[in-house]
């Protein structure tokens, strides 16, 4: 499918979300929308694998008719003494199972009859996936789906009509496109920045604008000692603290799968439960296993991750990559004893007011010692006084602030500030910082500015290479960063004022004695003409 018929599939699914969801706001219709999405790559998946493993004993779909039996239903039913075994294998070599009357293809049957069945079938179904499709427990992955909710009408029968209205028009809407894996995928990713987009605040909470994703990604990808020389061959680990629907850690995978590298394990913390809910459909969905990701539900600023706390230095988790877009200026309760905490113990804790602070030195900490850091923060981290001043100028100090990238304004669906790139390390070998300036290259939208391609590359290839370059970027060593008490305000660096040109005063004054001879010579000839015809002389 080429990439003009996966945004068409994107606007059409929209399309049919726009007109369903009536009186619920799209908050909540998004979770029912972007659940059956899933619902649907998961059986086409799964179908395609059974196929596959059954060769010439799958049945023929054109032979079964239009009794609503799906081929592996009619084997199913056929072949029961070895079903054990079949699903031992599906186990093995996709990681999970979906009996088939849960399938895609079940429920859109009964969707399309208008069946009284439908929406037990999916309460069965959506269970059956939580807690015995997968071998990991994917417990509560439809908590946020309510299938009684009044929102959907008041009776069962009520209830069950919308779903078959909403399950028939999204069926009917992809049947029009030759849906593989890899577009639903991509649909997925459309219609959650489709929502996001209609979410006003509330989007920040969830999803990271594809362009700034993609900047981080670029950064994270490449070799973090010498990043001159390319991209990385392999990622043991990259970790999203606040990772929202997944989308930066997917564009991550991404970027290293099309570099020709590979991706070991990908984690994630999410604080939502929806979000994280998306954030584990968002993974399975582009085809990382259940074995290949965690993405675990909890607070980062209590670090409420057992994985995290271990006490043992040799055991203590470490990532490759950390990547993050962590809520803008947070306010947080950091208890009495948080200054012990190893997080914040070298560094100091960042102010109830912002605990913009307390996310980075959270991935800092977890960050080896040869990996790369990127993160999104607001302006005001690069100047703000008190406690964020100083951990500021110990960050500085001991070298791990390796690069500020400043960006435009309203990039974001949920604030219009200006934010930042921070790229940190722990072990980076210039001795200087890397400041880069685009808050004045991009394209004005309606409601957001844009990051045009060749404005991303333009970023990119500066910290890669470390380039400087008039009013966009410069290396500013760190005698020079102290002489401004280690205020990081990028305009102190870096203008993009154009100055003014000078004037050269013996050159100018030369012009006007020149100006004024013309004008005295063009006068005495015509104070001669005025003489020759009687008329009054020019004074």
């Amino acid at each position: 499918m080429t990439e003009q018929d996966q945004k068409q599939l994107g606007k059409t699914l929209w399309n049919i979300a726009d007109q369903l969801r009536g009186a619920m706001n799209a908050d909540d219709f998004r979770d029912y929308m972007l659940s059956f999405l899933f619902l649907r790559y998961l059986s086409d998946n799964y179908e395609q694998a059974a196929k596959k493993e059954l060769g010439a004993d799958y049945p023929d779909p054109d032979a079964i008719g239009n009794g609503g039996k799906t081929p592996l239903l009619v084997w199913y039913t056929d072949n029961a003494a070895d079903v054990a075994e079949f699903e031992k294998q599906m186990r093995r070599k996709v990681h999970y199972v979906i009996k088939p009357e849960y399938l895609w293809g079940s429920i859109a049957y009964l969707a399309r009859t208008q069946s009284g069945k439908l929406l037990l079938t999916l309460q069965n179904g959506f269970k059956y996936i939580e807690e015995e499709s997968f071998q990991s427990n994917f417990q509560g992955l439809f908590s946020e789906i309510n299938l009684a909710s009044e929102k959907l009408g008041r009776k069962y029968e009520d209830r069950n009509a919308k779903l078959c209205s909403i399950i028939s028009e999204l069926a009917r809407g992809m049947s029009l496109f030759s849906t593989d894996t890899d577009t639903l995928g991509d649909a997925y990713e459309y219609l959650i920045g489709q929502f996001a987009a209609g979410s006003g605040k509330k989007a920040g909470e969830f999803y990271t604008p594809q362009q700034i994703s993609n900047i981080l990604s670029a950064i994270v990808t490449l070799d973090s000692q010498a990043p001159e020389t390319g991209p990385r061959k392999k990622l043991e680990s990259v970790f999203d603290f606040a990772c929202g629907s997944g989308s930066l850690l997917l564009n991550v995978r991404h970027r290293m799968q099309d570099a020709g590298g590979t991706i070991g394990r990908i984690y994630g913390q999410e604080y939502n439960v929806t979000t994280y809910n998306l954030a584990r459909m968002n993974m399975l969905l582009h085809g990382v296993k259940d074995t290949e990701f965690e993405i675990y539900h909890g607070d980062t600023l209590t670090n409420a991750w057992d994985f995290l706390r271990e006490t043992n230095p040799a055991r203590k988790p470490q990532f490759d990559a950390v990547v993050a877009n962590p809520p803008f200026s947070y306010r947080w309760e950091p208890t009495d004893t948080i200054s012990e905490d190893m997080r914040f113990k070298n560094h100091g804790v960042a102010p109830k007011s912002a605990a913009d602070f307390a996310f980075l030195l959270h991935g800092l900490h977890y960050l080896k010692d040869d990996g790369v850091m990127a993160i999104i923060l607001p302006h005001g981290v690069l100047f703000r006084g008190g406690a964020e001043e100083r951990i500021r100028r110990k960050l500085l100090t001991d070298g791990h602030i390796d690069t500020v990238i400043g960006l435009p304004a309203n990039l974001f669906y949920s604030t219009g500030i200006p934010v930042c790139i921070l790229v940190l390390k722990k072990c980076k070998k210039p001795d200087d910082v890397l400041f880069i300036n685009a808050a004045e290259h991009f394209e004005k939208g309606k409601r957001q500015n844009q990051l045009r391609p060749d404005h991303i590359a333009r970023i990119v290839d500066t910290y890669q290479h470390r380039k400087e370059d008039e009013r966009y970027a410069r290396r500013v060593g760190m005698d020079e960063i102290e002489k401004n008490d280690f205020n990081l305000n990028i305009s102190r660096y870096v203008s993009t004022a154009v100055a003014e040109e000078e004037v050269d005063l013996a050159a100018v004054h030369q012009q006007l004695v020149a100006i004024e001879q013309d004008i005295a010579k063009a006068k005495e000839k015509h104070n001669t003409f005025l003489k020759e015809l009687g008329l009054p002389l020019l004074p």
